[in-house]
């Protein structure tokens, strides 16, 4: 009985091994069936993000070559359309005292000294452009003021000026008023580009005195331009509200004009004797890199005394360490410009 109790107990732990062994082969089939499905899958999509990968690459690709041909282009059409059309450049920075004014004019007879035909427009109601290099505001008829509100042609509004090729369109406190009458005119940021384009094609540079301010008057003044020359002086707060400046410039290019540049950053006042000159003329470096102009203007009392003769700084005193700044500075304007 023993025996076979034994036996019978033996003959059926051994079908439940049997059992066992089954099930642990189907297990392990199980996982390696749906394993090498797993891997399959993972090397499908592995392969599919590869391509994705590869695909994004190429569009980058593709896009930087657009983005290239898109500037070679437009910088070919800027080339041409200033060798037909005169460039306009406006001269902008809201803070006063940057020697803004003394830019516009010394920049503008020097062009003119460098045998480029060139108008100044003044678009300051001060008039320090326009007294500055020799019209005073009783010899006015015809001002900024009455082209922009179109009661005359602007041709008409030009005067010629005792610098060699230097025509002026002037201001006077009339320009005050301005920004009151455009305000209800439809498309009054483009007033100045329609009301100039006709005669830009008579000059090679037309050079934009803006106010010490970022009103409509700037912001006409920026639509209607190729581009920009900020003036820093070098002294004490010289980078002071500098932002709002570059925030109105992106919003011109990104509404109005979006041809619009940054010619460059330009130091003036600068003395080299001074600790706080060398200062903020490295810290402009640093900040804006490759945008400022080479050229310095120095301190100079011939530029403080020109205006007061009435006079721009070529005429006043042509061998002054200013207007051989100026006329190095025009030289920088024409090389960057490529205009022969």
């Amino acid at each position: 009985m023993k025996l076979l109790r034994k036996i019978k107990n033996y003959r059926y732990f051994k079908l439940l091994s049997n059992i066992y062994l089954i099930i642990f082969i189907i297990f392990l089939f199980w996982i390696l069936f749906f394993d090498s499905n797993s891997i399959l899958v993972n090397l499908k999509l592995q392969k599919e993000i590869n391509q994705l990968i590869e695909r994004k690459i190429e569009l980058k690709v593709c896009k930087r070559e657009v983005i290239h041909e898109e500037r070679k282009w437009r910088n070919l059409y800027n080339w041409i359309h200033r060798r037909i059309m005169g460039k306009i450049i406006s001269i902008s920075n809201q803070k006063g005292g940057v020697g803004k004014t003394t830019t516009s004019v010394s920049l503008a007879a020097s062009l003119g000294v460098l045998e480029k035909k060139v108008l100044l427009i003044d678009a300051d109601p001060q008039g320090n452009a326009s007294s500055g290099i020799g019209i005073s505001s009783n010899e006015i008829n015809l001002s900024t003021y009455d082209v922009l509100l179109k009661k005359c042609e602007p041709k008409d509004a030009i005067i010629k000026t005792n610098s060699p090729n230097l025509d002026l369109i002037p201001a006077n406190i009339d320009l005050v008023a301005i920004e009151i009458e455009l305000i209800d005119m439809n498309e009054r940021e483009l007033i100045f580009s329609k009301v100039f384009k006709n005669i830009s094609n008579n000059y090679d540079f037309l050079i934009i005195d803006c106010p010490p301010s970022l009103g409509l008057i700037t912001l006409n003044a920026l639509t209607a331009s190729n581009s920009v020359i900020i003036p820093i002086q070098c002294e004490y707060y010289a980078l002071e509200g500098l932002g709002k400046l570059l925030n109105t410039i992106k919003g011109v290019q990104s509404v109005h004009n979006q041809d619009l540049e940054i010619e460059g950053v330009l130091l003036t006042m600068y003395d080299s004797r001074l600790r706080l000159s060398n200062q903020v003329k490295d810290d402009v470096k640093k900040h804006f890199g490759g945008m400022v102009f080479n050229t310095i203007i120095p301190r100079n009392v011939s530029l403080g005394e020109a205006p007061s003769y009435g006079e721009s700084i070529i005429v006043y005193n042509a061998t002054s360490k200013g207007s051989k700044s100026y006329i190095k500075f025009a030289q920088e304007i024409i090389n960057l410009n490529q205009i022969g």
